[in-house]
């Protein structure tokens, strides 16, 4: 019989290899996160990054934020909620459904009054005068009963004194994704989107802070997740300033903006 014997260090060596690699495996948990259909770009990229640095996997399911609420409030089997808002986060809180220290603010958002430029046209200008002139037969608006982006359009509109003018032109989306198909499709001249969505394709109003409330996105752990590592170890990723430059790349900004004075 011939015996082929390692030496010591190469042994111990081996075995301490293996030693991690089972340790890391063991470590990795699953994920499912329920986010706002706004921010699902970029969240596709640092997950991307996120799974390559940790070896958890990441779920991703993206909808309304009311949508959610509503579900989750009824038991839906979710980690991780990313709000398009600030007070469905918190108000799951006060329900006990989510975890009170692990709130926080991983974006605020833009809104963008978009067109697609037709194709023997000259790129167009959209401004607040485009809506003032109303040359258009439906204005797309996700529902601000459910999306935070179509409840910032809404003031916007309110705000500029157009709300009732143009309210019977309105095509009304669940979510800020289908207000984008709506005019991607050409079923609709306008709409109101998210920055991260427009990206500069086709013409758009990229609409001043000013004239809505900040669209603040709140992250929160659910309280089913509370034994969950997956879930702390993603929110902590979407702290860093990695993530934070991400975030920004797709039109979004970090920080609250000191100048928006909504409503004065």
């Amino acid at each position: 019989m011939n015996i082929k014997w390692l030496p010591c260090a190469a042994y111990l060596k081996s075995s301490f290899i293996i030693s991690i690699f089972l340790s890391s495996l063991a470590s990795a948990e699953q994920v499912t996160v329920a986010i706002a259909a706004n921010f699902i770009k970029p969240m596709h990229k640092l997950v991307a990054e996120f799974e390559q640095q940790s070896q958890h996997q990441v779920s991703l399911v993206s909808g309304s934020s009311g949508r959610f609420f509503a579900q989750i409030h009824h038991g839906a089997p979710f980690d991780v909620f990313l709000s398009a808002d600030s007070d469905k986060p918190q108000k799951l809180i006060d329900l006990g459904l989510a975890l009170p220290s692990s709130l926080f603010t991983y974006a605020y958002g833009r809104l963008v009054l978009w067109g697609v430029d037709r194709k023997q046209e000259a790129k167009q200008e959209i401004t607040a005068k485009t809506l003032r002139k109303a040359d258009f037969n439906h204005l797309a608006i996700a529902n601000a009963k459910l999306a935070p982006y179509g409840k910032a359009a809404k003031e916007v509109l309110a705000q500029l004194g157009l709300e009732k003018q143009t309210r019977a032109k309105w095509v009304v989306g669940e979510n800020i994704s289908q207000t984008y198909q709506f005019v991607a499709s050409q079923n609709a001249e306008y709409g109101f989107i998210a920055a991260s969505q427009w990206q500069e394709k086709g013409s758009g109003w990229l609409v001043p802070e000013h004239l809505h409330q900040p669209i603040q996105q709140d992250a929160v752990i659910l309280t089913r997740a509370q034994q969950n590592k997956a879930a702390f170890d993603l929110l902590e990723y979407l702290q860093s300033p990695a993530a934070a430059v991400i975030i920004q790349d797709y039109g979004y900004q970090v920080t609250s903006a000191a100048s928006n004075k909504f409503g004065q």
